[in-house]
């Protein structure tokens, strides 16, 4: 196992919806043993198969009882609202109060390619929807309202543009 790069804001990959998982076999399983190194490593709570620039549709989390993996994930159903304080790997160093569903129904298949079915809220449904967003290609600034959204976005152009030359649609992402 190893731990991968994570992509941050800007990065097209992160904004792009992902393809079905269609083999669960051993290349797979190394990628996910990878993922959950690096999700600890970052440190994280989940983490996202195109956040480390894999175009599939899987997320590996741990609400702190070991790790846990959702292939080919749908979300069935969502009732409740829920504001929490929210911050994301590809973001670091940023968090906003997030208003989100409080209970969810999430399915999909473990790594055994057994079915999942589950029905969680607060903290794990947080992460759940967190999660299906990355896989949706949504990151989180899009879930603030359109004035906290332009605030946010003007502070990561700022950072991101420091940190690195502007690469293809960076601008076009950060304005719209």
């Amino acid at each position: 196992m190893s731990t991968l790069p994570i992509r941050v804001f800007g990065d097209p990959v992160l904004a792009t919806p992902t393809r079905p998982v269609t083999e669960i076999d051993g290349r797979l399983a190394n990628l996910v043993d990878s993922m959950i190194e690096t999700m600890y490593d970052a440190p994280g709570v989940g983490l996202a198969a195109n956040q480390v620039g894999i175009n599939r549709r899987l997320f590996v989390y741990d609400k702190g009882e070991g790790p846990l993996v959702v292939i080919n994930p749908v979300l069935v159903e969502s009732t409740g609202t829920w504001v929490f304080e929210e911050g994301c790997l590809s973001i670091p160093g940023h968090s906003w109060e997030i208003e989100r569903p409080n209970q969810v129904h999430v399915r999909g298949l473990d790594l055994e390619g057994h079915e999942l079915d589950l029905q969680v809220d607060e903290f794990e449904g947080r992460i759940l929807q967190h999660e299906l967003d990355h896989l949706d290609g949504i990151l989180l600034v899009e879930r603030l309202d359109d004035e906290q959204r332009r605030e946010a976005k003007r502070m990561l152009r700022q950072g991101v543009l420091r940190q690195r030359p502007d690469p293809d649609g960076l601008r076009q992402l950060l304005d719209e």
